[in-house]
């Protein structure tokens, strides 16, 4: 019997240990702030890629590498929402956490429609401060026209979640 109680607590351990993993922490101070003074160089090389020129309107922020399974899969649903979506406003940024010579091979056989920053090791550090603390992937930020924080998840995105996020915007 003692056995069973030990083994209940292990894995109520575990499983309140994983839903503290896959949960956005805290916002450090200043962050959001931060993420609009952030430029990224861009796949194409050519003029950085400016988080600025994004304020004003909704966005949706994505963290990931072409080395992480979920987010190649959730590419091609946050381009669709991108096209189905810009009309109405909004913006959708993706950032790399990759080495470039990756990213720019992975775009040749998968071209986006919404712009892609080369964040690399920078990224994770922005990710970090925005609540991402064990720097997992994908990650996604949704940002209100006002530049603050409406929400965040930890993994893949699906086609629930965008609907619920386009209704916020």
């Amino acid at each position: 019997m003692a056995y069973a109680g030990v083994a209940a607590a292990a894995g109520l351990g575990g499983a309140g240990l994983a839903w503290w993993r896959f949960q956005p922490h805290a916002v450090l101070s200043g962050a959001e702030a931060a993420l609009w003074t952030q430029q990224f160089e861009a796949p194409s090389g050519g003029e950085p890629l400016a988080m600025e020129r994004f304020r004003g309107k909704p966005l949706l922020v994505n963290f990931w590498a072409t080395w992480c399974p979920p987010c190649v899969d959730e590419l091609p649903l946050l381009n669709a929402f991108y096209r189905e979506h810009a009309a109405k406003g909004w913006q959708v940024v993706g950032l790399a956490i990759d080495q470039p010579s990756s990213v720019r091979q992975f775009l040749g056989r998968l071209p986006l429609d919404f712009p892609v920053g080369l964040a690399g090791l920078s990224g994770t550090e922005l990710g970090r401060s925005l609540g991402n603390l064990t720097g997992g992937l994908p990650f996604s930020v949704l940002m209100g026209a006002d530049g603050s924080i409406v929400h965040r998840k930890m993994g893949q995105v699906t086609a629930e979640d965008l609907t619920q996020w386009a209704s916020l915007g």
